[in-house]
């Protein structure tokens, strides 16, 4: 068992979802409340939630499977956020320090990923 709060990943999964609920999806438009708004906020928050699942898993390999859920997950509020930035509901500053966020957290998710499946 890992204390995830000591993870850097997850420090920084946690700094990204806050971001997104705070400075991103309180700029969508009112009518993507149930939607866009909805999964990108979902997607968000599931990127920690899976570092702490996994973090909780006795193997290393069941560790990775749930880094590899964080990482799809991250994909996932990189393209909402794509689309939303591409309909014009964000800021470009907003977007690129978005974008920032998330390639930190998935490089981050990928090296530790390749980490646990080599040992």
């Amino acid at each position: 068992m890992r204390d995830y709060k000591k993870l850097e990943v997850w420090r920084k999964a946690h700094m990204m979802t806050t971001f997104v609920y705070r400075d991103v999806v309180t700029q969508l438009p009112k009518h993507e409340m149930f939607a866009l708004v909805s999964q990108m906020k979902r997607a968000a928050y599931s990127v920690p939630l899976n570092i702490v699942e996994g973090c909780g898993r006795a193997t290393e390999r069941d560790f990775a499977r749930f880094l590899d859920h964080a990482l799809g997950s991250v994909h996932e509020v990189e393209y909402c956020a794509l689309l939303a930035f591409d309909l014009k509901f964000l800021d470009e500053s907003i977007y690129i320090d978005l974008n920032k966020k998330i390639n930190e957290v998935k490089a981050m998710l990928i090296a530790f990923i390749k980490t646990l499946r080599i040992s």
